[in-house]
């Protein structure tokens, strides 16, 4: 349904500008000048070219890219059985057990670095209605560019840490299966070493003390994970990293985004026509709430409430934004 909204609101662009351009196209104030710009604002620094295509209406095209920057949010390690019920192990117990094993240390807290990657073209149509004052517009348009608009990556620093939470719980699932479900599984099994298994005495403790994971928040519905593990809502959702020892989420929204707006230009130097100054302010349709999905295929958004500290304060802002503000600076150059 969206889409189709979408492509309505796109085709009315471009019947709006193709009716404009059979009307006039006798009307020798048509291209007759062309403005570039700068942007600076919420949509990131861009550059765009304008043309009018006659007394009332101009084209606007461009480039806006936002600057890249990292924001820190921290998480903490905690431990917790097959049911996702904390234990009553500590972590300094499981770091323990982990080193002893292995030789490897697992921090107490993981850092993960947002970032904003969103990057759009766009083309607008700037209309002049008032006759006496040609200061002010109203524009619409759209913008389109990848659906990915940010994304958070543990801290490159962080990657041995969750590589050793990765290892434990692997030995954690080794035991679960060979105690629990009475299934003999091999830590190693190949030709040259053949089976080698757990001490029984490891394997109990791995079991008392439980698995190790990132807690995020709890489950808002029903939910069955890439694994085929079906989650009871209000069942507390841990993070754990992926094959490559890491943790990552995206904020996705649609590619294609249409755009509303008003807007106001005037000189920047008194008394000369070469360069001016002005504002846009409007929304920028995006098709609803972002999603957030993390390396586990869970959705922030949609599928987890009651989310923790800062990152609990970001998803709470993305979902609250049902479309974007877009709010910029723009200076021009008169070029012809």
């Amino acid at each position: 349904m969206f889409q189709k909204k979408m492509r309505r609101i796109a085709l009315f662009v471009a019947l709006l500008t193709t009716s404009t351009l059979t009307i006039k196209a006798q009307d020798n104030r048509m291209f007759n000048h062309l403005d570039l710009g700068v942007t600076l604002g919420t949509t990131g620094i861009g550059i765009d070219a304008a043309m009018p295509v006659c007394d009332i209406v101009k084209l606007r095209t461009g480039f806006e890219v936002m600057p890249r920057f990292n924001h820190d949010m921290h998480f903490d390690v905690q431990s917790f059985d097959d049911k996702g019920i904390v234990t009553d192990a500590s972590f300094k117990q499981m770091s323990d057990l982990l080193y002893g094993m292995t030789g490897f240390k697992v921090d107490e807290t993981v850092i993960m670095q947002g970032k904003p990657t969103m990057w759009n073209f766009k083309l607008l149509v700037d209309i002049y209605p008032l006759k006496n004052n040609k200061h002010w517009r109203v524009t619409a348009g759209f913008h389109w560019g990848p659906s990915k608009i940010a994304e958070a990556v543990n801290a490159i620093e962080d990657s041995p840490s969750l590589f050793a939470v990765g290892m434990y719980n692997h030995l954690y699932d080794v035991a679960y299966k060979d105690w629990v479900l009475d299934i003999p599984t091999p830590i190693i099994d190949t030709e040259t070493t053949g089976a080698v298994y757990l001490d029984p005495v490891m394997e109990q403790k791995l079991l008392d003390f439980g698995r190790m994971g990132i807690p995020v928040g709890k489950y808002a519905r029903d939910y069955t994970d890439a694994k085929g593990v079906t989650h009871q809502k209000g069942d507390p959702y841990y993070m754990e990293p992926d094959e490559n020892s890491m943790v990552r989420a995206k904020a996705r929204a649609n590619s294609f985004k249409p755009y509303l707006g008003v807007g106001y230009e005037g000189r920047l130097i008194k008394g000369n026509d070469s360069y001016h100054v002005g504002f846009d302010a409007g929304l920028m349709f995006w098709g609803g709430t972002p999603s957030i999905i993390t390396h586990e295929g869970v959705n922030l958004s949609k599928d987890v409430e009651d989310i923790h500290g800062k990152v609990g304060s970001y998803v709470d802002l993305v979902k609250g934004f049902k479309v974007f503000p877009v709010l910029n600076l723009r200076i021009t150059r008169r070029i012809f």
